[in-house]
């Protein structure tokens, strides 16, 4: 079994990775970023969507959005999300490494580094090579990710916090001269210890260019944050933009 395939994992770090927070920031990045202003019935396909984090605020501001992940427990989370605000999405358990509709989407999103954490270089690309053929003629991809040049930067000393009733202790880790990353996740709480780990490749702005225009995208473009600013040495998040021709 792979990192990712441990529902366990999904459920007990919830909290962490899935905070009302990070909700509250995502309903906002939709509101305003100038990377997300969609024409109503604009169909998007969020891979690896989670809990609906980014899927719901897109349907409520009236995209078509078809949300893919391979864990059933944050699909049904989302699907209750989905429900409670009112919304209709389309929800499908699978591996973005095989999954493609050929032509059916305006805009690809994946968020929170879901990009790159494949052990094999090559099923990322594959990822890459999918998104192209489900992206209608001029379609856009759009990947948020922990970019190598932010690594460096802001180096990996651990992070210590109280949530939830508990302590979350973060530990990053360079692995393999640079090319990967791994996030360990200790969760005291009530007298009980919880650790995880996620691992996931460590892609530079500029590796990224090349595989996207590898994988046959035009005009890619890298961005800071989504406000669309520069990716420079300020920048918060790598966030990079390509389209089908």
């Amino acid at each position: 079994m792979e990192w990712f395939e441990d529902e366990s994992m999904w459920t007990d770090f919830s909290a962490v990775f899935f905070s009302p927070e990070r909700a509250a920031q995502a309903e906002t990045t939709v509101a305003s970023s100038p990377l997300l202003r969609l024409s109503p019935g604009t169909r998007v396909l969020d891979l690896g969507c989670g809990p609906g984090t980014y899927t719901i605020p897109l349907a409520r501001r009236g995209a078509q959005v078809t949300g893919v992940d391979l864990s059933a427990a944050l699909l049904d989370r989302a699907a209750t999300a989905a429900a409670e605000a009112g919304v209709d999405v389309r929800l499908l358990r699978a591996d973005m490494r095989q999954f493609v509709e050929a032509g059916q989407f305006d805009l690809m999103i994946s968020m929170y580094t879901s990009f790159g954490l494949f052990d094999d270089h090559d099923e990322n690309v594959q990822v890459l090579r999918n998104a192209l053929t489900s992206l209608a003629p001029g379609g856009r991809l759009l990947i948020d990710l922990y970019g190598k040049e932010i690594a460096a930067r802001d180096g990996a000393a651990p992070i210590i916090s109280d949530i939830d009733g508990g302590t979350l202790i973060v530990r990053g880790t360079v692995l393999d001269d640079w090319t990967r990353f791994r996030d360990d996740f200790y969760l005291v709480r009530g007298g009980l210890a919880r650790q995880a780990s996620i691992t996931h490749h460590l892609y530079s702005a500029a590796e990224l260019k090349r595989m996207l225009a590898t994988a046959g995208f035009t005009g890619v473009e890298c961005f800071g944050g989504f406000d669309a600013e520069p990716f420079d040495n300020h920048a918060r998040r790598l966030i990079v933009r390509g389209t089908r021709p």
